[in-house]
This record gives structure tokens, C-alpha cells and sequence, in this order.
């Protein structure tokens, strides 16, 4: 009786069914051991990435631009420039996607990454080129008066910021020849707006449009126009003193030009103060 009680108090841990359990367990911690040694002993642990070439990627994207795939190139640019740890490839980089918008003919996206380039690295060796490009960015909208105000006025002042920022930058003769022609197209453009003043009629807004541009472009390549039409204007408003001055200037500076002959007869039309 003894025993039979003793069987039936057994505890928990005395049971043949814990034995069972604690064999699996066991058994089950054992596989998973060796499966942990086995990863970690296993040739296929990933290996280190290898080192960023920045001169073979920067070649590489060099001729996709040349092959016009500009996309595929601005891609590999930007990567340039944010693996590149020599910091050497990453401006040229920068430069060569405002670069490739030109290639492009996307002429704000390529002035956007060029200005994007002179903040980044103002004291850059190429900050000149940068400069240069935007200002030629506009300079090249240049296609005649009516068409080519808005981009030479921006491209003037692009190139006097030129001057102005990099006083011996590389192209200091073609920028003072880029400049005369930027204000000789604006002043075109002024001009032609008081010419169209005095064909309707309104010839106090034409003095005022023709005597700024005497103020401002006194080497005016059509100088001799501008001082027909001044004085004529004048003549028109009553204002009989300026015109014979004016007219008179005409005939003085270029005596050879058809204008000067038109001068002529504008001055012996003028009303005579001789009653």
C-alpha cells in the first residue's frame, strides 16, 4: 500500500512524461547548435564591399555623355558625388550634370546645376567656367531684337558678375566682346520701342525712351538713327532749341551717313523765331 500511494504522489518532474519532454528539448537545442556553428563556419558570409573607383566611374560617365545617354550619365555623376571620399571627382562631377542639361538644350536646368556648383564651390578652380556657362546659357537666346531682350539683359548681367567675381578669368577678350553685343541688342530693343512710339503719334514717351538710351548707351552702334529720330521727336513736341541742336550734332559726327542728309532738311524745316 506503501508504494501504490507513493506511485500516486509521483511530482511532476518524476513523471515519465517530463523525461519525454526534456529528450526532445535537448534533442532540439542540439540541432539548433549545430546549425548556428554550421552558418557561422559557411563560406557564404557576404564580403566587404569593394572600394568606390571615382576616376573609372567619372570616364565611364564622360561617355555616356558623349553618346547622349544623359540620363544614364547624371546617374552615375550623382553617385560620384556621393561616394566619391577623395573629394577630388564629386565638383567635376557637379559640373559635368549642369554640363550634360547643356548638351541637353535644357538651358534653366543647366543654369540651376551650375549655380548649384557655385555655391557648393565658390573658390573651385572651374568657378570661372561655371560662371562663364550660365552667362552663355543666355547669351545664346540672342536671336534678334524683338526675341533676344530678355536673354541678352541676363546675359549681361551674368557677364558683368563675370568680371566682377573673377577678374582674370580665361575669357576676358570674348567677355568685352559678348558684353557690346548684349548691349547693343538691349539697346536695339529700346529703340525700336520709341520707334514705335512715333509711329503712333506719342512722341513725349519717344524723347524719354530716346534720351535714356543716349544717357546709357552713348556707343550705341546705331547712333546716328538715334539722333535723327531725338531730334525729330523733339521737333514734333515742340521743343525747336533741342531738335537744331540735336540735328546739328547728327551732321557734325557723320557728315557721309544718309541720316545726316535727312538732319538737313529736319533743321531748314524747324519754325523760324523771324516774324
Amino acid at each position: 500500500m506503501v508504494d501504490e500511494r507513493r506511485d500516486h504522489h509521483l511530482t511532476w518532474t518524476e513523471s515519465p512524461r517530463f523525461n519525454i519532454d526534456m529528450k526532445k528539448y535537448i534533442l532540439s537545442a542540439m540541432v539548433a547548435l549545430v546549425c548556428l556553428v554550421s552558418a557561422c563556419s559557411s563560406k557564404s558570409v557576404v564580403k566587404p564591399a569593394e572600394d568606390f573607383d571615382a576616376e573609372k566611374s567619372f570616364a565611364r560617365a564622360n561617355k555616356l555623355v558623349d553618346d547622349k545617354e544623359y540620363t544614364e550619365a547624371r546617374a552615375v555623376f550623382l553617385e560620384i558625388k556621393n561616394r566619391d571620399l577623395t573629394k577630388k571627382f564629386a565638383p567635376l562631377a557637379q559640373l559635368r550634370i549642369a554640363d550634360s542639361y547643356v548638351r541637353e538644350d535644357e538651358p534653366e536646368l543647366a543654369v540651376a546645376e551650375f549655380r548649384k556648383f557655385l555655391e557648393m564651390y565658390p573658390d573651385h578652380r572651374h568657378a570661372a567656367y561655371a560662371q562663364y556657362q550660365i552667362a552663355m546659357v543666355y547669351f545664346n537666346q540672342i536671336e534678334s531684337p524683338e526675341r533676344g531682350y530678355g536673354g541678352a539683359a541676363k546675359a549681361l548681367a551674368e557677364l558683368e558678375k563675370l568680371k566682377k567675381d573673377f577678374p582674370r578669368n580665361p575669357y576676358r577678350d570674348l567677355v568685352d566682346l559678348r558684353i557690346e553685343k548684349c548691349r547693343n541688342t538691349i539697346a536695339d530693343y529700346e529703340y525700336m520701342v520709341g520707334v514705335f512710339y512715333m509711329k503712333k503719334g506719342t512722341y513725349g514717351p519717344a524723347v524719354e525712351r530716346f534720351e535714356g538710351m543716349m544717357k546709357t548707351y552713348p556707343d550705341y552702334k546705331k547712333q546716328e538713327k538715334l539722333l535723327l529720330s531725338l531730334g525729330i521727336a523733339y521737333k514734333k513736341t515742340g521743343q525747336k532749341d533741342k531738335a537744331a541742336e540735336t540735328l546739328k550734332l547728327l551732321i557734325e559726327k557723320y557728315p557721309t551717313r544718309p541720316e545726316a542728309a535727312d538732319a538737313k532738311k529736319e533743321l531748314a524745316s524747324l519754325p523760324s523765331d523771324k516774324k
